[in-house]
Formats: structure tokens, C-alpha cells, sequence
């Protein structure tokens, strides 16, 4: 099984907090991106290291519902040509809800997409505006709707916590409310002041005062309490589904299966050997350069020794509520994993818990899982 992931990295502006690789774009820069898309696709065709059949499909950005449902449609019948599909796959777009209306998406659905995530981030007013939204809490309630009223079974949402000056108890009524959307997966991450973002900024020259770890802290729980106890499984750090909706995309990366990434700034897992990490420079001109003299635009990222992919592996799983699956880790590394992490074990015996022959952190545990899951580096 495949997973494909598709960078749209075209926004009408940047959000103050984001990080990830986007730029100005409309009309034709976009039309000529979504072209290269394809020509990318085809030159991995025969390519030993992508092989069908494809499970799932991210349209990732960036802001990918600035592209209509009729290139989408293209894209998707580009890759079902080359690969074919799985017997129900998953096909993901992200969506700004400023972005949307009841026709757009009733032609992405028809187009072949069956989940849209949509970037919320909150339902405050003025929030919204000091993270650089585009959208207004109308909006954001309008467009879940009209996502529901599409056709779409799965739908999910983002939130933002950690927002200075942001209230506990408004984050309990946002949760009440978008449970009761008709959306099955919900996202909800805590603020980070990234470097070179406007956010960072305005934190260096002292405009932003930020939440204590302690207050982070209680709204994570807060987060957590409420929706398990409302039926929900919080299945990895920052991710809530309900029963059967977990994301199988994000799934995959964390998995360590093939995934193949396209688009300027797309990374990619090939799963010979002991695993190798690819990624195409986060460059639309280098993308199109390459693209139009049909060379393969990926670089090499890191090529696993046994050790490296036995961590990686323990890395990722601990991001989630199964955990590392010992039998599993055994069978692939010929290595127990109490043998290959005796100190983790020793040092971690608190925050560790142990169901069905998999490890886990506790859920409060990943309030510290960037410095737990050193133990397993």
C-alpha cells in the first residue's frame, strides 16, 4: 500500500504562527504548479521505490482549496492511472473556510475526495485575528455545515490552545460546540512560537506574553478529559477521532510506511532497507526547474542504519496511544525492546504503560514527550 502526499503551497496571505513552506499565488502560477505536479507524478513511473496500490492521499499546503475541483479530479485520475487504488481509500483535502462554498464543495466530493480537514484554529473573534486568519467564526460554523450538507461523512477540524490571553472556560464551550458539528476528528494543537515566523517576532521585541507551562499544561488535560469522557479516542498527541475515524494518512507516517511526497517542500518515506527520507527543496523555482527539464527534484534526506530506524520507529509510536508493539519490534529488529532501551525502562517506569504486548506513554505524559522520548534517541 502507498500513500501520497500532494504540497499545495499557495495562500492568499501567511497565518502569523505558521511555519510551513507556502507562498502568494493565484491563477496561473497555480494552474503552472499543478501541471509540474503531474509531470512529478510520472517520473516515478516503473519506480521500484513507490508501488501501488494507493491507500491514501493528502492534498496538504499551503491552502489546497485554492485549486477547483476540477484539478483536483485531474490529479486524482493521474494517480489512479499510474498506482490504481486500494479498495476504500482514503483521499484528504485540506480547506480554509473562507475558501469554500456549497458548490466547491459539492465538486470536491465529486472529484473523488471522502475527508476535508478544515483549519479553524478557534471560534474567538479576535483570536482568529491575532493568529492572521482569514476567516470569521461565521465562517468556520457556515462551512462545516455546507461540508455536511455535501455528502461528506468525514470531517475534521483544527483547533489551536496555548493562545495568550485565551480562557479555559471558552475552550470548554469550544469544544462542546464543534463536537456537535457532525465532524468525526478533531486536531487540537498547542501554540508554538516558530523561528522566522511574525509570531516569533513580535515575542523577541516583548509584544507577547505568553502562557505558563502550567496553564499549557491544564488546557492540554482540560482538552483531554473532555472529549474521551464524550466517547472520543485521543489516538496520538495532538489528534481525537471518534471510533473508526482516526486519520489512516497520518497513520502511515507515524507507521513508517511508504509514503511519496510531491509538490516543492514534500517529504517522502521509501521502506527498503531500513527505511530512507526524502524531500524536495521547499523552492517553487527550483521545483519548476527541475520539473521542466523532467528531472527527479528529490534529495536524499538520510539513508537508516539499523539503529537509527529501530529509534525512529520508538519515536513515532510513543507519539501514539498504541504505543510500540513489542512483537512487532521484535520480529523487525530481531531485538526485544526491553534489551535495546534498558535505560529508557529504568528511568521512564512512571510515565510508561504496558496493554496487550504494546508500550504508551500516559496521555499526561505527552505534556513532556519531547523530553521523555530522548531516553529512546
Amino acid at each position: 500500500m502507498l500513500s501520497i502526499y500532494l504540497h499545495i503551497p499557495f495562500c492568499r496571505r501567511k497565518c502569523a504562527y505558521c511555519d510551513f513552506f507556502s507562498v502568494p499565488g493565484t491563477g496561473g502560477r497555480v494552474d503552472l504548479y499543478v501541471k509540474h505536479l503531474k509531470h512529478q507524478l510520472h517520473l516515478y513511473q516503473g519506480d521500484p521505490r513507490w508501488q501501488g496500490p494507493v491507500d491514501t492521499v493528502f492534498f496538504g499546503g499551503g491552502t489546497p482549496s485554492l485549486i477547483s475541483p476540477t484539478v483536483v479530479a485531474d490529479l486524482l485520475q493521474a494517480i489512479e492511472d499510474q498506482y490504481g487504488w486500494s479498495e476504500r481509500p482514503e483521499i484528504t483535502l485540506e480547506a480554509n473556510p473562507e475558501t469554500v462554498d456549497p458548490d466547491r464543495l459539492e465538486g470536491y466530493r465529486e472529484s473523488g475526495i471522502n475527508r476535508l480537514s478544515f483549519g479553524v484554529q478557534s471560534l474567538d473573534s479576535d483570536q482568529l485575528e491575532w493568529l492572521g486568519r482569514g476567516h470569521s467564526n461565521r465562517q468556520a460554523r457556515k462551512a462545516v455545515t455546507q461540508a455536511n450538507e455535501a455528502g461528506f461523512d468525514e470531517i475534521s477540524v483544527d483547533l489551536i490552545f496555548g493562545v495568550p490571553g485565551q480562557d479555559r472556560d471558552f475552550i470548554g464551550q469550544e469544544l462542546v460546540e464543534v463536537a456537535e458539528w457532525g465532524i468525526t476528528h478533531l486536531s487540537c494543537y498547542g501554540l508554538t512560537f516558530e523561528e522566522g515566523t511574525p509570531l516569533q517576532d513580535r515575542l523577541s521585541r516583548g509584544e507577547v506574553i505568553t502562557l505558563s507551562e502550567e496553564e499549557i499544561a491544564e488546557q492540554f488535560l482540560l482538552i483531554h478529559r473532555f472529549l474521551t469522557r464524550q466517547g472520543w479516542d485521543h489516538y496520538e498527541i495532538s489528534n481525537y477521532a471518534l471510533p473508526g475515524h482516526a486519520c489512516r494518512h497520518n497513520q502511515a507516517y507515524w507507521q513508517r510506511k511508504p509514503c511519496l511526497g510531491l509538490g516543492a517542500g514534500a517529504h517522502s518515506f521509501v521502506a527498503r532497507g531500513w527505511g530512507e527520507r526524502w524531500a524536495v527543496p521547499a523552492s517553487i523555482e527550483t521545483f519548476e526547474t527541475a520539473m521542466e527539464r523532467r528531472e527527479d527534484p528529490m534529495e536524499c534526506l538520510e539513508r537508516f542504519h539499523r539503529k537509527g530506524a529501530m529509534n525512529e520507529s520508538a519515536y513515532l509510536a510513543l507519539r501514539t496511544r498504541q504505543g510500540v508493539d513489542s512483537e512487532a519490534f521484535r520480529r523487525v529488529f530481531n531485538s526485544d525492546l526491553h534489551t535495546a532501551y534498558p535505560t529508557a525502562f529504568q528511568h521512564l517506569e512512571n510515565h510508561l504503560i504496558h496493554n496487550s504486548d504494546h508500550w504508551a506513554f500516559k496521555p499526561e505524559s505527552w505534556l513532556l514527550y519531547d523530553h521523555l522520548v530522548q531516553e529512546f534517541l
